[in-house]
């Protein structure tokens, strides 16, 4: 199902509203929850309830991490005078703290996975110090096929939980970011989706949701969150499977990204839902469309 969009008429006035909205402290336990209740009856049931214990288990670990290491203050005032993102993978050095996450959400999370699952999360936690660093810099370098297939998902579990960690420790410097943006003004990573919010000021607003520090920054609508085309915008949707769920696709670019419709489901979640909608990706991918951002736990399937 198509519908073409006309640039102009969609936005509603914007007031005072949050260009950025970080990750909430129960992001991971909502994700949680969100996956088993998606997983019910679906045709991928048991990777959903995989993905729900290791949201959980990224909940649990969050709640244990000790105050992170942060750009220099030089660094930081250098990154907002040239408006780039603060926390891309460029500045950071990774610690111990990231291992510690990743051996601890294998283990969490072994008796949710089938046998050979439970071999390579196995060999994970065991793994040395080196080859979870190489993995970690490949995953940052977006060549997920440099890791082992098995290890992607706690990989970009632990990353997501150290950068979301990273970003809740710079909340009160994050003013004089870049806008709009196509890619996260805190960490620069594509956006996994984008939500229609509902409640007060950001009723009805889009907001692209990081695929990586899991931070959501406003972007109008009835523009590609690509390639900011305007003119050649449609929407698909597969019928009776997640009505709350389109795929906004540019044909100026060949592109399309997730658009999740909280006013048809107040409980979606950017992530969870993308995955669940796996469907709607085949649809695109057969109709000559290619996504604008990753979703890591979809490398996976």
């Amino acid at each position: 199902m198509t519908g073409i969009l006309q640039p102009g008429h969609i936005e509603p006035p914007v007031g005072d509203l949050p260009r950025l909205r970080l990750a909430p402290e129960s992001l991971f336990a909502d994700r949680a929850a969100r996956f088993r209740q998606l997983a019910a009856g679906h045709s991928l049931e048991p990777f959903l309830h995989f993905l729900g214990a290791l949201a959980a288990a990224q909940h649990s670990a969050r709640a244990h991490l000790p105050a992170p290491s942060l750009p220099p203050s030089t660094t930081l005032e250098q990154v907002r005078a040239h408006h780039m993102p603060p926390l891309a993978p460029a500045g950071i050095t990774l610690d111990a703290h990231w291992r510690t996450l990743a051996r601890r959400l294998a283990a969490a999370t072994v008796d949710s996975l089938p046998a050979a699952g439970q071999s390579a999360a196995l060999a994970l936690a065991d793994a040395e110090d080196a080859a979870l660093d190489q993995a970690a810099q490949a995953f940052l370098a977006q060549r997920p096929q440099a890791l082992p297939a098995a290890w992607v998902p706690f990989v970009a579990a632990a990353l997501e939980v150290y950068w979301v960690h990273l970003a809740a420790s710079l909340a009160g410097e994050l003013d004089g970011l870049a806008e709009p943006a196509t890619l996260c003004p805190v960490c620069g990573a594509p956006p996994v989706s984008a939500m229609l919010q509902i409640g007060g000021v950001e009723q009805g607003l889009r907001y692209l949701h990081c695929s990586r520090c899991n931070s959501e920054w406003h972007f109008v609508r009835a523009q590609c969150s690509n390639c900011g085309d305007a003119r050649e915008l449609a929407y698909y949707s597969i019928e009776g499977r997640m009505p709350w769920v389109d795929a906004e696709a540019c044909g100026h670019c060949g592109s399309y990204l997730k658009l999740i419709r909280r006013e048809k489901d107040p409980q979606a979640d950017a992530l969870a839902d993308d995955v669940a909608s796996l469907a709607l990706d085949l649809l695109m991918d057969e109709k000559g469309f290619s996504r604008s951002g990753p979703n890591p736990y979809l490398i996976a399937t």
